[in-house]
């Protein structure tokens, strides 16, 4: 028999919860806002909590550090990526289109959050032992798309699939840098779309001799 929770205890934790996602999210979002204002270098704690509107309490009962902070913001950020890029690729469409479809949403995204993709680039190698967590799990999220990407049966008939773990690592560092420069250099990540397209076919196609 289902019992009914007559203390309101239940109520009042699911509103604790929803309080504490809050709080959470509005940091990560001062914190990103700060990145594109002045830098993840500039950026402060109290800056943090100054743009979110809370305190350093709040902001301690959800990260150890800045740092933490941080780290959080990009695996959010990184999920909300890898899903784009998911969501936009058609299996059915041949190899090709399903590579160009794959670069759009991944520039598409970058480009929607520009500083953040930087600072990615840029700041994280800094970070040192509490970052590498962050990279290891990015990069087999990463891989995994790729490759059930490179699973379809477009790929398979071309001889494209599966593709290798070292052509994917190769493909992600290559285009990382490639847009990094770009943006640094006063352009616009869409600016390599075709190059980027293009270089991507070619590593992702087999040696055939």
């Amino acid at each position: 028999m289902k019992q009914t929770d007559t203390t309101g205890l239940g109520v009042a934790r699911r509103d604790t919860d929803a309080d504490r996602s809050d709080f959470r999210q509005r940091l990560l979002d001062a914190l990103e806002a700060s990145i594109a204002e002045v830098g993840y270098a500039k950026t402060t704690v109290a800056e943090i909590v100054r743009r979110a509107r809370t305190s350093r309490r709040t902001f301690y009962e959800h990260f150890d550090s800045r740092e933490a902070c941080f780290v959080a913001l990009l695996s959010d950020a990184n999920i909300d990526q890898i899903r784009q890029i998911s969501d936009a690729v058609d299996p059915s469409a041949p190899w090709q289109k399903q590579v160009r479809q794959a670069i759009e949403a991944w520039i598409s995204s970058g480009e929607e959050r520009s500083a953040l993709m930087l600072s990615w680039i840029r700041d994280v190698p800094a970070l040192g032992a509490a970052a590498r967590g962050l990279q290891r799990d990015a990069m087999e999220s990463f891989i995994d798309m790729v490759g059930t990407l490179g699973a379809t049966d477009e790929f398979r008939a071309a001889g494209v699939g599966p593709v290798s773990r070292r052509r994917i690592i190769m493909l992600l560092g290559g285009l990382r840098e490639l847009t990094a420069i770009t943006v640094e250099e006063g352009g616009r990540m869409g600016d390599v779309t075709d190059e980027a397209v293009d270089a991507s076919i070619s590593l992702l196609i087999p040696n055939r001799a």
